[in-house]
């Protein structure tokens, strides 16, 4: 059973028993959308993400890049290779450091 999770985002294809899936489970999505680029995929559903945002310094009236690393959860349904870019939404706290989860992958 897959349900909306009201993003506008299509379901994956894949059918998946993740508890932590906001389709295939019970995991709750709100707040922010972040895009990003996978950085490290090494941890098994955890992924590390990078996103970078423009900062602007009113001193010097330019915009800088900035950048920061996020934790994100990847259900089963999804795979997320090293190196893809993914759209990631905040959920609750799954652990210490992971309060979003992988909703799309974008190539």
């Amino acid at each position: 059973m897959t349900r909306d999770i009201g993003l506008g985002i299509t379901a994956p294809e894949k059918e998946c028993d993740d508890k932590h899936c906001p389709f295939h489970g019970g995991l709750p999505v709100r707040g922010r959308l972040f895009d990003g680029r996978v950085t490290g995929a090494k941890s098994g559903r955890t992924i590390t993400l990078q996103k970078e945002a423009p900062v602007y310094f009113g001193k010097f009236r330019r915009y800088a890049r900035s950048k920061s690393s996020i934790h994100a959860h990847v259900p089963a349904c999804i795979s997320a290779p090293q190196g893809s870019r993914v759209r990631t939404a905040e959920c609750r706290p799954i652990s210490k450091s992971v309060s979003y989860v992988v909703v799309e992958v974008r190539d």
